[in-house]
């Protein structure tokens, strides 16, 4: 019995035993494979995947950082600064690290709201109250968000204070913010708020201007302090290139002055202006009506950014008879003498009317240019031939961009002479049947001025790198001789100086300076028509000095005036400003003339041009003339048109000069204007 008792108590012991060797073994091996767990993780992290976790490190710590290249400055010829970029501060956060770092006072520890201390910092900064910033930074922390931006866009002396004392949580950002000069709004452009070009030259060389941007790789702490990473590749910012225009600031201020006081005193729809150097093609002032503030982006829209020199293509009217004048000359042998005939200012054609404002009859072709016949214009083109006119419309420039280098460049119409109908040879003779932009028809007349050699136009004169060294040149480029050096001229002579000085043009001249170009008053094209019954019209005057030997060529386009429409009341006047104001603020010019002091007190004198009055009743008589600082005085039947004014249309008289009128219940003189209706 005590046998079986000692056997039971040894077989229990050696259960025990196994018992507690299984658990033993059980947790030996669980032990095991828990350092089997740890050595693979290790070797993951270590080995395996190392540079997911080398990654993973880094972008908690390390932060790359975009340097955005300083964007190229744009200058006049003069060195003038039309548009820069000015370096600002902006101010962002983390609210995290502000609202969950104790406040430090005397080298003690504070548990209190550190966001209270930081909101009033700012506050005595930047003005805002303190409230701002404190609910600014409370709400994003509420909302767990590590970033939030405090102040854009600050001056740097206004920043300056919390870039020399940092403050725990807070950064300091350096951006670029373009400003302008306000001048050629069109052709200098825009960059919207990622500093990238939107119009204009900012657009079309915008990766030249926008240079190269840099990276920094920053090493953020466990306080949220950020420093330059050790090791970590540091790419340097490369600046963009600069552009010298041939721009004029003076200019190009002067002819946006003139052509706004112009479409202001019209109530047109627009204007646009140019002036050129005929002997280089440079462009030195491009101008368009209506213009946009250039700093004040917020109210920009894309129509705007319309360049109308270039953009707008019209039917040209009269000024283009230069291509008929041209081609009669070379073609036909035609002279200044010759007799034509205007048949009494109405011809029939193909069953369509031509009209002139005069009734001419014989004259010779030199009067038919000066009191600008669209019959005589018509018939002679009709006898050169449309090979050989449409040859000359294109040796111009007609019908092709110029290539000026800005963006927005029409080509306007020309259609070739296998397309034409019975009507397109005579209507082009005078102006129609095609269209062309301001800058083509400024060329043509350019083209003569410089002796029948065509230049092409330009607004590029340099690319700058950083330091103003010169990278790249642009130089005058000839291309073409369109006629020869003694037709230009003569055309210059006999009909473009004659019409300045007793035809048409006559509120184009300046004293002192031998002006030659040309008028037009061209109807638009509306719907597929020519409405006679609205004064939709085209206003234009083109021209260029001294006739002689020109240098300056430039044109004044008004768009659909709706008040003295005409383009002897309209545009010559703004032409004749322009010349006489550009030649007193320019010393080239004044020496190239060899104008002394009483010729030059005389080109500021307040003159004006005194507007055509026919036909307008007392009420739009007087406003016209207070438009142009006139004064009127009347006799007749107040309830009248006028039927004859005492100072002839064109005339120049001193600002504040009356001029009286006639009312007659019927309708006055004949309208000598050089209109061109069809």
């Amino acid at each position: 019995m005590r046998g079986d008792t000692t056997r039971a108590a040894v077989q229990n012991e050696e259960s025990r035993t196994r018992e507690l060797s299984v658990r033993l073994g059980i947790v030996t091996f669980g032990f095991v494979l828990f350092f089997v767990a740890i050595v693979m993780k290790l070797l993951s992290i270590q080995v395996i995947d190392v540079e997911k976790y080398r990654e993973k490190a880094s972008r908690q710590y390390l932060q790359d950082k975009v340097v955005q290249a300083e964007r190229g400055a744009i200058f006049d010829r003069k060195g003038i600064l039309l548009a820069e970029s000015v370096q600002r501060i902006s101010l962002h956060a983390d609210p995290h690290i502000i609202c969950n770092t104790p406040v430090n006072r005397n080298g003690v520890k504070v548990e209190e709201d550190r966001a209270h201390e930081v909101a009033t910092l700012l506050s005595g900064y930047f003005g805002k109250p303190r409230d701002h910033y404190y609910s600014l930074i409370k709400r994003a922390d509420e909302q767990q968000r590590r970033f939030v931006w405090i102040e854009r866009s600050l001056p740097v002396d206004v920043a300056r204070p919390l870039m020399e004392h940092p403050v725990q949580g807070i950064w300091t950002e350096k951006e670029q913010h373009r400003y302008y000069l306000n001048l050629a709004s069109q052709v200098v452009g825009l960059v919207n708020t990622d500093n990238k070009g939107i119009s204009g030259l900012e657009l079309k060389y915008d990766s030249d201007l926008r240079g190269h941007n840099g990276l920094k790789t920053f090493q953020r702490s466990a306080t949220g302090g950020r420093f330059l990473a050790a090791g970590a590749e540091q790419v340097r910012a490369e600046e963009g290139i600069s552009l010298e225009l041939t721009l004029d600031a003076d200019i190009q201020a002067i002819t946006e002055e003139e052509i706004t006081r112009a479409a202001l005193q019209s109530e047109a729809k627009g204007a646009s202006g140019i002036v050129m150097d005929v002997r280089t093609g440079e462009i030195l002032a491009m101008a368009s009506y209506p213009s946009f503030d250039m700093n004040n982006r917020s109210n920009f829209r894309t129509e705007q950014a319309r360049n109308r020199p270039l953009a707008d293509a019209f039917d040209p009217g009269s000024t283009f008879k230069i291509v008929m004048a041209a081609a009669a000359t070379e073609v036909l042998g035609m002279t200044a003498e010759d007799s034509v005939d205007g048949h009494g200012g109405t011809y029939r054609m193909f069953n369509k009317t031509i009209s002139d404002h005069e009734k001419l009859e014989r004259m010779t072709f030199r009067d038919a240019m000066v009191h600008s016949s669209n019959i005589v214009s018509a018939l002679t083109a009709m006898e050169i031939g449309p090979d050989a006119f449409y040859d000359y419309v294109t040796r111009f420039g007609f019908g092709r961009k110029t290539g000026v280098g800005l963006v927005g460049e029409s080509s306007g119409i020309v259609r070739k002479p296998e397309t034409w109908g019975a009507l397109t040879l005579p209507w082009m003779g005078h102006g129609y049947s095609l269209t062309a932009t301001p800058i083509q028809v400024l060329q043509a007349y350019a083209t003569i001025a410089n002796d029948g050699v065509r230049m092409k136009p330009y607004i590029i004169r340099r690319f700058l790198g950083s330091g103003g060294e010169t990278l790249r040149e642009f130089s005058p480029q000839k291309e073409e001789r369109v006629v020869a050096t003694e037709t230009a001229k003569y055309l210059r002579e006999e009909y473009f100086r004659a019409i300045v000085e007793e035809g048409t043009g006559r509120a184009a001249a300046v004293e002192w300076i031998s002006i030659g170009g040309k008028t037009g008053t061209a109807q638009k094209l509306t719907d597929g028509n020519y409405n006679k019954g609205k004064r939709n019209y085209i206003s234009s005057f083109v021209g260029f000095f001294p006739v002689e030997k020109p240098r300056i060529a430039a044109i004044v386009v008004v768009d659909e005036p709706k008040r003295g429409y005409y383009a002897s009341t309209v545009a010559a006047p703004a032409f004749s400003k322009i010349c006489s104001r550009m030649v007193a603020c320019s010393e080239p010019l004044k020496e190239a003339l060899g104008l002394q002091a009483p010729e030059l007190a005389a080109l500021s004198s307040r003159q004006v041009a005194v507007p055509l009055l026919d036909g307008l009743r007392l009420q739009e008589a007087e406003e016209l003339l207070e438009w142009s600082g006139l004064r009127l005085s009347w006799r007749g039947d107040r309830h009248g048109l006028v039927a004859l004014q005492d100072v002839e249309s064109g005339s120049m008289v001193e600002a504040g000069s009356m001029v009286g009128v006639q009312l007659s219940l019927a309708k006055g003189g004949a309208d000598r204007e050089d209109r061109d209706v069809q």
